[in-house]
Formats: structure tokens, sequence, C-alpha cells
């Protein structure tokens, strides 16, 4: 896995979360406080027999599969999905994220393939 965050020069965000091999092992707490988020993109196009779910959480420790999810985004097989929130979404604990095969809280298997995901997000 390899997860970065990036500080970044924009009007819409200040840090590029960047996660090129998103799976069921929850990324925790990736920004280590509370943000917004205003534009969430998932690249499934290496599982081309595969759909995913990517999951969020406003949690700093979410167990995968038993922690309902706060947003669970569809990306189907060999799908590009971006979503933007002109608003943004408030995590008013933590920002965490994980990618299963499954959607809603169930589900604990990774994809076959990576998933990766670049979020847009302020402190």
């Amino acid at each position: 896995m390899a997860l970065s965050v990036s500080s970044q020069v924009s009007p819409i965000a200040t840090k590029l979360i960047l996660q090129t091999d998103s799976n069921s092992t929850a990324d925790n707490d990736v920004l280590n406080a509370p943000g917004t988020i205003y534009i969430i993109d998932v690249d499934n196009a290496l599982n081309v027999a595969q759909d995913v779910y990517f999951k969020l959480w406003d949690h700093a420790g979410p167990t995968v599969g038993t922690t309902a999810p706060d947003m669970v985004c569809l990306v189907r097989q060999g799908d590009r999905r971006q979503l933007a929130v002109t608003e943004g979404v408030a995590f008013a604990t933590a920002i965490s994220m994980a990618t299963v095969t499954t959607g809603g809280t169930t589900g604990t298997t990774s994809p076959g393939s990576a998933v990766t995901i670049r979020i847009l997000a302020s402190l």
C-alpha cells in the first residue's frame, strides 16, 4: 500500500490524499485531524471484471466490515469515477477510507487489482 498526503496550493483544497492501492485494510485518520472533502476520484480501471465500493468513515479507526461507513461510492468494473462537492463534506473526527467488493457496512474482501484514490481535502 502506498499512501501519501501532500500540501496543495489550490482555491479548492489544501491537501491531496493519494492512495495507489486502496483495499480492505483501512487507511485511518489520513489527515491526522478532522477535514473537509471537496473532490473524490476513484480509478478502478485495473479491475475489468469487478465492481468496487470505496468507503469513507468519519472515524479515526473504523473496523472494515463492522463499522457503518458515512459514504459509499460504487465504481463499476474498469471505470473511473469523480465526485465533486462544491460545499464540501465535513468530517468532524477524522477521514478514514477503504475499498472492498461489497457495498453497505459488511464486506471485507479486497479488490483483485489496485484501485487508485485521489481526494482533495482541507483541514
